[in-house]
């Protein structure tokens, strides 16, 4: 069977026929006690999740945000020297309710170190945490990061000291990863290799050393000479130590999936409003209804607007060429004319508002600099103003590029909403530079609960 994309469904009728996703009822519903943000790399996850701990904090939830984000972006804006494995309370949430916000980074391998020391008794740990493998596999095997983000949030949700978690998925190829997590996981641990290095130690005594010395003896030699013969022994060590912890793994890991199943969890898809992203958004929307995980919607991020849509982008270009020709616009008939005391400019109204816009969230758009005072309704010939025209075409050819942009972005969402009409989508307008504090964090929650950019 073929996989439906975002890009094989024709738009029909765009945002207005999908329902809006409503965030602040979320974040105050006590129900509520885990939000995950998933959602392909670089699109706001880390972001999303920061805005909406501190919107939850300050109308009275008391949150604890995990990142697994190895930027480091979330403790620079929550004012937090660096993040831990521990949470960390941050200052300066405001609001009139007890609320209260920590937050904290994902440290792999201390969460691996921790289960250990919690399951095995002080010798056995021991000889766990000094093992050459198990150095290893904590510090980089495929997968163990998505686990230990399971396994933390299970710690987390049992110490029930916060009423609401959220969750900022792992910066990995796919971004639900850490749902297979667990199954891969257990598939390793009780894989036939580790089954067939467990059995010496499993079988004991003579019987053991028999059957060692008879079949083992081949296997281990030939091992040892793909593998080397201290890795195979390595891994013969840390397999005999970690032997009554298997079973925990799976049954941990398990627990935690159906608490994401459950009621009280809700996973938010965050997208840009590009085509792979919302590709990669199509894919968690179908991949979370398949593993009966429980959608909230779709967070739109770095969607591009603009106060002067009435100005088309055709329109803007042809004035644009036009005054670079020497001529104006002939505003009421769409066609041009020589320059004189009749000739007119788009109006300058438009061309204010598409300055200001933008401005406002091209962080290098030349358009500051550019002043739309000189523009008076009342001034038809604006010969004597020096490089008006220059300064002018080169405006209005920044407004039809930011008009092309809306409606490219507006056929990527009618993709998405026509293969999934059903989705709760929220609309974020982009912002002119990065996140850096609580502020910017307030403004991102005031941006996301909005839910829907007003129409151009």
């Amino acid at each position: 069977m073929t996989e439906t994309t975002a890009e094989d469904v024709s738009p029909v009728n765009g945002l207005d026929s999908v329902p809006t996703l409503e965030l602040d009822p979320l974040i105050d519903d006590p129900g509520t006690r885990i939000i995950v943000c998933c959602g392909a790399g670089g699109v706001g996850k880390t972001t999303t999740a920061a805005a909406l701990g501190v919107r939850a904090a300050e109308r009275g939830r008391k949150v604890v945000v995990l990142t697994i984000d190895p930027a480091r972006r979330l403790a620079q804006s929550m004012g937090i020297d660096s993040l831990d494995n521990i949470p960390r309370k941050v200052d300066g949430i405001k609001g009139s309710g007890s609320g209260e916000l920590h937050a904290m980074m994902l440290d792999m391998k201390r969460t691996f170190d921790e289960i250990v020391e919690a399951h095995a008794d002080g010798e056995r740990a021991r000889a766990i945490l000094e093992n050459p493998f198990y150095q290893s596999l904590s510090a980089g095997f495929a997968g163990t990061q998505e686990y230990m983000a399971m396994e933390k949030l299970g710690q987390l949700r049992a110490r029930d000291a916060w009423d609401l978690i959220i969750v900022d998925t792992p910066p990995s190829r796919s971004a639900l990863d850490f749902l297979d997590a667990p199954k891969r996981l257990g598939s390793f641990l009780d894989g036939k290799f580790i089954k067939l290095l467990m059995a010496p130690a499993k079988m004991g005594g003579r019987a053991g050393m028999k059957f060692l010395n008879v079949g083992m003896s081949m296997m281990t030699g030939t091992l040892g000479k793909l593998l080397g013969g201290q890795f195979l022994k390595d891994v013969q060590t840390f397999v005999a130590a970690m032997d009554t912890m298997f079973g925990g793994f799976r049954t941990r890991a398990d627990a935690t999936y159906k608490l994401l199943q459950a009621p009280g969890t809700a996973f938010l898809v965050v997208a840009t409003p590009e085509r792979d992203a919302l590709r990669e958004a199509a894919y968690f929307v179908e991949r979370l209804a398949a593993e009966e995980m429980p959608l909230a919607g779709l967070v739109l991020n770095r969607v591009h607007g603009s106060g002067a849509a009435r100005l088309s982008a055709e329109r803007a270009r042809a004035a644009a060429e036009n005054l670079d020709e020497g001529r104006m616009v002939d505003q009421g008939g769409g066609k041009t004319g020589e320059r004189g005391p009749r000739a007119t400019i788009p109006e300058p109204s438009d061309i204010a508002t598409a300055a200001a816009h933008s401005s406002h969230d091209d962080e290098a758009a030349p358009t500051a600099a550019y002043d739309t005072s000189a523009y008076d309704p009342a001034v038809q010939d604006i010969e004597h103003v020096p490089d008006i025209e220059q300064l002018t075409a080169g405006l209005l050819r920044l407004h039809a590029e930011r008009m092309q942009v809306l409606a490219r972005e507006q056929r990527t969402r009618d993709r998405f909403t026509a293969l999934h009409p059903e989705v709760a989508v929220a609309e974020v307008a982009a912002l002119p530079g990065d996140v850096h504090d609580l502020a910017g964090l307030r403004a991102i929650g005031d941006r996301l609960t909005a839910g829907r950019m007003p129409s151009a």
